[in-house]
């Protein structure tokens, strides 16, 4: 009896262990079909398939399973781990609030978002989603007073986006060629002068998969190509596990909550029992360092917005 136990139990351990490694294979995969780009948002969840198996392979005794799943789950930690830990570098120069909120088509609370700002002291504000009601209801709140520079994009469904600065912006450009609207401006700070700032929003890969894949190859052209310090402030609709995101940090830029040791920052879906339970939502940093990042419920909003104290580079 206790050998057919052992047996179903290592059975058990396998099956997980084999989830375990469809994670990572999703994980690493560049993929071009659109169902198992939208199973590698969850790609870490089918991770901790490993773990499950070498417990259970440690139970019932099964040393070898045991050391071949210990092997599967070093693999893991190897693509998990470094969320966790912070960088440790601190830049020199001064510090800078961003904050990141969809708006969920214009019906997130603008007062929240408002209080939002000036709760946290925010000096940048990228918002999607902005409708030209939600950006009226915004500046009756008072986002004027606090961020007075503004390029918003404001129309109706999803597709408006807005930059909202304490300090002059310049050099405001719409991108062509994407089916929202993704912006840039210059803001001109007043200790460290010009620093870019992006407010992008590809489409779902639910809603158009080869645009979602275009866009954000060409949101990386645009990052590459960017010089001195810069903050990104995007609904990516793309997690870690997406390496088509990764492909946006193999240059200058760097995730915030990666820098910070923030872990996954889940920030979709916010408006379910169950959710968030992936993070799409990001902020991007290029010559600075962020040393803490962390999530806020809007209510209203589908995803939580993103905070980051970014210092930059002197």
């Amino acid at each position: 009896m206790r050998k057919w136990v052992e047996r179903v139990v290592l059975g058990a351990g396998w099956c997980a262990v084999v989830v375990g490694v469809v994670g990572i294979v999703l994980h690493f995969g560049a993929w071009r079909w659109q169902v198992l780009v939208l199973v590698a948002s969850g790609a870490s969840y089918l991770m901790l398939g490993a773990a499950v198996g070498l417990v259970l392979f440690l139970v019932a005794r099964g040393w070898r399973s045991a050391v071949a799943a210990g092997v599967i789950v070093a693999a893991v930690l190897w693509t998990q781990l470094p969320m966790f830990v912070p960088e440790g570098r601190a830049a020199s120069g001064p510090e800078v609030t961003v904050m990141q909120s969809n708006l969920l088509f214009g019906e997130a609370d603008a007062a929240a978002v408002v209080g939002a700002v000036r709760a946290n002291n925010v000096e940048v504000l990228t918002v999607d989603e902005l409708t030209p009601e939600v950006a009226q209801r915004l500046a009756d709140a008072g986002i004027t007073e606090l961020l007075p520079h503004q390029f918003l994009q404001a129309r109706g469904g999803g597709g408006g986006t807005g930059i909202f600065s304490r300090y002059p912006l310049r050099d405001t450009k719409k991108y062509d060629g994407f089916l929202l609207d993704n912006l840039t401006a210059t803001m001109e700070h007043p200790q460290r002068g010009a620093v870019a700032v992006f407010a992008f929003h590809p489409v779902p890969p639910s809603v158009d998969f080869p645009a979602w894949s275009s866009e954000l190859g060409k949101i990386r052209e645009i990052l590459d190509a960017q010089q001195g310090p810069a903050i990104v402030g995007a609904d990516f609709n793309a997690t870690r596990d997406h390496s088509a995101f990764r492909a946006l940090l193999r240059g200058r830029f760097v995730a915030a909550a990666d820098q910070a040791g923030a872990g996954p920052l889940l920030t979709f879906p916010a408006d379910r029992r169950w959710g968030p339970v992936i993070g799409i939502d990001h902020i991007l940093v290029a010559d600075g360092t962020a040393a803490d990042v962390r999530s806020l419920t809007i209510p209203g909003s589908d995803h939580r917005a993103v905070l980051a104290r970014v210092q930059l580079n002197a």
